[in-house]
């Protein structure tokens, strides 16, 4: 490969206005300004100081009877010392362990109140918990996170630490075992010098991990957890007048910690360009442009965020022009502004198109990347990416809590920037970029030499991460510290929740309309689906229906795919298309003012699409690198094998082991072929329409039926046939033999006889205690108490003619064998006499009622509820009888349910691992071995 940039302005070339091949002029979409949006996205807030330094702000909205709880601790792994890597996110674990005046689980007595999107993470600049919570819970989730705020220690113990030491190694692994899983360590080291603090990656080093005592991490707590490094956010149904006395009652006493600052760190400048190459275990090569620029407390962040995501970052992007769709040199690309605190890096990416020379696309990147610094974007483009962002922010913020709701947004800008209301400040810079601002910044920054990473296909190089040094648990009686702050808050009355009215109508052509109106944000959500999915895929030519969809985007009679992608970028909408085994769909989501626009748009893609010949041929590159990656990954083989062990060969549901197609289908598929599938099963007949809006039933209505009334198909509709029941194969375990595979990913399934649209709660009560939540039996064995795993799931799938239990537990290769043994044990234990215990019933039961209005806060929850309830026959006021189907649920109940629908015995199993390995540990389970390769791993055809 040619030294990349060596000077990267000299490879400029005239690039500035890339011009499709198919490029007329499209139909205009009316959308409101960007500026217009920015004023739409406000989350005010009060705040207040205890004597203790805790910074407490909070945020009220009354749409639902919940409080977001987020507690952000100004500690990451920057922090961390030479040694020491890792701790901040081992310590993040171990917060979830007990503390003394709640000794058990952390999640327990959170699910016990019924909250929701609870968890907690570790970047390279802070670590958080969060929780939502009903409002009547709120003083059990202000005790918990005081508890381990304040009084964490006594709690902490040998074994503890050596249990979750062993589950953040397998959480390494786990991502080290993906395609690609060692760029992460890769961006960091060749982008930092030794000793920079954003050097090393959050999850740590093996050995600094093993090397960590009890004292280590108990000093690592005393000197950054302490209150006055800490922020608290409450979100939702609460006011600050009434949260002052509830925090000081349960954080006022914990004393302050030592005074943190922040490391010195300076953006650094590689002395000459890096040119690197590694080899992985992946199916299509990657090219990577890297830099590392100043982070968010610097001006030229968010113009960079603007500015890159206009070369690589949007649907329309330059570099997606070029590449992808009109010089077909990659299969996909990105470029992206990575903002920590006090640095950031640029990732510009292209994957190489299977056949094409990966020099070539380098040399061409790096011509797009010279010729966009000297010209910079154009007023336009970056109107669009300022558009989809406000948008985003809009969609985002109608959560309190969570990943990205306003308790995130307010503590973000608090820790981060020290302005809770940094969001609003940051859109206003956002929105005031200029396009000679843009073009200054990124080639100030852009400029300077670069760090080229190619990471091809190939034998991966053995790496010291791959093994850590064996330990042996600590299993003695643990010096627990007895807390002295009483019981846990109890929890007052959790009122059953007022699901939306559900109304239905008709438009003129017969489509039904299901509506409910949510008005907590100007925001428009909607689903069509189609009765087809990947059952009512060609079964001789696998990979017709996904082909089809994916083309619907790509063109219309009056649009090409890049005036696609501008139209909806300047409405600051998305419409998706994609499919599920039973369903087709194509989702939009939209800012209400922008509505007419999007339907427009959105009705363009459903109707007219044009199949055009040369997109085909992009499409079909990009399906069968797709296909290609599929099966490089570990889930996507297990995934890929089985479907035609579980249904057998003559379900159309074993088509689904297809994941893109059968490639040589693939290969041949035409033009005629799309749009006979198109004619047959995206038509009228077989749609219908969710909406969630707060726009009145009436304007949404009239709306689609401006769009759709008036649509009708062509030819006959085609039609799905499930004469023959699932046949699934006797158990055995099929073995994908995947070298130098640090872990091993196990993958069982079993058919069960049960009715799909009967009723689901007392299976699903039974399936989550075996393995549906964190707390569940199979999790908690192969996790908490084992450490072999960073988690495992397991439940059932309920489609229209099946419904399979299925269980996935990627584990470390040395315990492969004995997981599955786990596995199998802890089920024949809860089928025999061990059955749901009235603890873990009434834990259930208690959290199912609970949770339902933190479940269907937000509009997409609702619109999911909707179709589901559509789909399983059900009411559209199921909801509202919830409650009370779970007050009248019994453990027998459950317990029945479980043994009428599962059988240990019948289960077959899927493992990608190193036969080398894990082959001898599975013959020690008495079931058929059969070994494959990754590459035989193939697709049959279903039924019709």
């Amino acid at each position: 490969m040619k030294s990349a940039f060596a000077s990267l302005t000299a490879l400029a070339v005239v690039l500035s206005a890339p011009v499709h091949a198919q490029q007329v002029a499209a139909p205009k979409v009316e959308a409101v300004p960007v500026a217009d949006l920015v004023k739409r996205v406000d989350i005010p807030y009060e705040e207040f100081r205890l004597d203790n330094g805790l910074r407490v702000i909070v945020h009220t909205d009354r749409k639902a009877p919940i409080v977001g709880v987020a507690v952000w601790y100004n500690v990451g792994s920057k922090h961390e010392p030479k040694g020491k890597t890792g701790f901040a996110h081992l310590f993040e674990h171990l917060m979830f362990n007990g503390s003394e005046n709640s000794p058990g689980e952390f999640f327990e007595p959170l699910k016990e109140v019924g909250a929701t999107d609870y968890n907690g993470t570790t970047n390279s600049d802070r670590t958080n918990y969060f929780q939502t919570v009903p409002r009547a819970a709120l003083d059990r989730a202000l005790f918990l996170e005081s508890d381990r705020m304040g009084y964490l220690l006594g709690a902490v113990t040998q074994a503890k630490l050596d249990e979750q030491r062993g589950v953040v190694q397998n959480e390494k692994r786990q991502g080290d075992n993906q395609p690609y899983g060692l760029l992460r360590y890769k961006v960091s080291e060749g982008l930092f010098p030794e000793g920079h603090p954003y050097r090393h990656s959050t999850i740590g080093s093996m050995a600094d991990l093993d090397a960590a005592s009890l004292e280590d991490v108990k000093n690592w707590f005393r000197q950054y957890y302490g209150p006055n490094n800490a922020v608290l956010v409450l979100a939702g149904d609460i006011d600050a007048a009434t949260a002052k006395p509830l925090v000081e009652k349960y954080f006022g006493k914990i004393a302050r910690g030592p005074t943190i600052s922040d490391p010195a760190i300076t953006v650094p400048t590689l002395p000459a360009p890096k040119v690197e190459v590694m080899k992985d275990r992946v199916a299509v090569t990657r090219i990577y442009r890297m830099w590392a620029v100043p982070g968010m407390r610097d001006a030229d962040s968010t113009v960079l965020d603007a500015s890159i995501g206009v070369l690589g970052g949007l649907a329309s992007s330059r570099l997606d022009n070029i590449l992808v769709k009109d010089e077909k040199l990659a299969v996909s690309v990105g470029a992206y502004n990575q903002s920590l605190a006090q640095a950031g890096l640029v990732l510009i990416s292209a994957d190489v198109r299977p056949g094409v020379d990966a020099a070539k696309v380098g040399e061409r990147l790096d011509a797009i990347i010279a010729d966009y610094l000297e010209n910079g974007p154009t007023a336009e483009e970056l109107e669009r990416y300022k558009t989809r962002t406000a948008s985003s922010r809009i969609r985002g913020l109608e959560s309190v809590g969570g990943f990205g709701g306003k308790a995130v947004t307010l503590a973000s800008g608090a820790i981060y920037m020290d302005d809770p209301g940094y969001y609003k400040k940051q859109l206003a810079q956002l929105a005031a970029v200029t396009p000679e601002q843009a073009r200054t910044v990124t080639a100030k920054w852009l400029s300077r030499p670069v760090y080229a990473l190619t990471i091809e296909p190939g034998a991966r190089e053995a790496y010291a991460e791959a093994a850590s040094a064996a330990k042996v648990p600590v299993k003695e009686a643990p010096e627990v510290v007895k807390g002295t702050r009483g019981p846990l808050p109890g929890v007052a009355e959790v009122k059953d929740i007022d699901f939306p009215a559900i109304t239905r109508a008709r438009l003129s052509n017969g489509i039904e309309l299901v509506y409910a109106q949510r008005d907590a944000v100007p925001v428009t959500q909607a689903v069509i689906t189609f009765d087809a999915g990947t059952a009512s895929d060609v079964p001789d030519a696998l990979g017709t229906e996904g082909m089809t969809l994916s083309l619907l985007e790509e063109g219309t009679k009056s649009r090409n795919s890049i005036q696609i992608a501008e139209a909806q970028e300047r409405l600051g909408a998305g419409i998706n298309v994609g499919s599920s085994a039973d369903r087709a769909y194509i989702s939009m989501f939209t800012p209400s003012p922008n509505l007419a626009g999007a339907l427009e748009l959105t009705a363009d893609i459903a109707r007219n699409p044009s199949f055009p010949a040369n997109e085909l041929e992009r499409v079909r590159g990009q399906m069968l690198a797709t296909i290609a990656q599929v099966k490089a990954n570990p889930a996507g083989l297990a995934q890929m094998a089985m479907p035609p062990l579980l249904y057998g060969k003559e379900s159309p549901y074993s088509k689904t082991a297809a994941i893109g197609g059968d490639p040589e289908a693939v290969k041949t598929l035409k033009r005629e072929d799309l749009v006979g599938y198109y004619n047959a099963w995206i038509r009228p007949e077989k749609a219908k329409i969710f909406v969630v809006s707060d726009r009145p039933m009436a304007e949404v209505k009239a709306a689609f039926e401006a769009k759709f009334g008036d649509w009708k198909g062509e030819g006959a509709p085609g039609s799905k046939v499930f004469a023959a029941k699932p046949q699934q194969a006797a158990p055995k375990i099929l073995l994908i033999d995947r070298p130098d595979s640090p872990q091993s990913l196990i993958y069982a399934g079993q058919m069960t006889p049960v009715d799909p649209f009967g009723d689901p709660i007392p299976l699903a009560t039974a399936t989550e205690v075996l393995g549906g939540d964190f707390l569940s039996r199979i999790n908690m064995n192969l996790r908490e108490d084992k450490s072999w795993s960073y988690g495992a799931r397991g439940g059932v799938n309920r489609y229209e003619h099946a419904v399979p239990f299925l269980i996935q537990a990627p584990v470390q290769a040395d315990k492969t064998g004995p997981a599955i043994a786990e596995i199998q044990r802890e089920l024949a234990d809860y089928l025999g006499d061990k059955g749901i215990t009235k603890a873990e019933f009434d834990r259930s039961v208690i959290s199912a009622i609970r949770k339902m209005a933190g479940q269907y806060e937000t509009a997409g929850a609702v619109l999911g509820a909707m179709q589901s309830n559509d789909f399983m026959r059900r009411p559209d006021d199921y909801q509202d009888g919830l409650a009370k189907k779970y007050r009248a649920l019994t453990q027998a109940q459950v317990d029945a349910a479980a043994r009428a629908a599962l059988d240990p015995k019948r289960l077959v199993w899927v493992v990608v691992g190193d036969a080398a390995k894990v082959r001898d540990q599975l013959d020690s389970l008495g079931l058929p071995v059969e070994v494959v390769k990754p590459e035989s791993v193939g697709v049959a055809a279903g039924g019709n």
